[in-house]
């Protein structure tokens, strides 16, 4: 139960981070678009390849802790 209730804690945080971080990212893009528009889209694509590294990084770290914990 605690590990499930640590899940979800870790999940809420990233979640509401990402949020904040999307709710501002239209003004970062135009910030960045001034310089240049190609780096725009990048930093617009590397938002949302973050968003499914973090999962996919702690959904691994999860698995390996579970095994060591056996």
């Amino acid at each position: 139960m605690k590990d499930n209730r640590e899940a979800a804690i870790a999940a809420a945080v990233i979640l509401v981070g990402f949020g904040i971080v999307a709710f501002l990212l239209p003004r970062i893009m135009l910030a960045v678009g001034e310089f240049s528009t190609l780096a725009a889209g990048m930093v617009a694509a590397a938002f949302v390849a973050l968003f499914f590294l973090i999962f996919w990084a702690r959904a691994r770290w999860q698995r390996r802790r579970g095994r060591e914990e056996d």
